[in-house]
């Protein structure tokens, strides 16, 4: 009865460490999991910040063509007064 009794209680220990040694298994895949995700995700706040600063890269080039194309069509409409007026004058000669 006694061999049974130590039996018994090896056995309860073996199932159980088996159980441990399950979970732990599990618990570290979870962690590897959650750590591969966290990667992850600092790699996607990267490139989310590069395409940010991209962004506001390419609204500042925009921004100066803007200023430069409404310089330019100043000019022009400038100049076109200007040849408006000459020909006024050419005409009344």
């Amino acid at each position: 009865m006694r061999k049974l009794t130590i039996a018994g209680i090896a056995l309860a220990t073996a199932i159980t460490a088996g159980c441990a040694t399950t979970d732990q298994g599990a618990l570290d895949e979870a962690n590897a999991t959650a750590s591969s995700a966290e990667q992850t995700a600092d790699k996607a706040l990267n490139t989310a910040n590069s395409a940010a600063s991209s962004a506001r890269s390419a609204q500042q080039t925009a921004d100066r063509a803007l200023a430069a194309a409404q310089a330019a069509q100043k000019s022009a409409d400038e100049a076109n007064e200007r040849a408006k007026r000459m020909l006024e004058r050419a005409s009344q000669k």
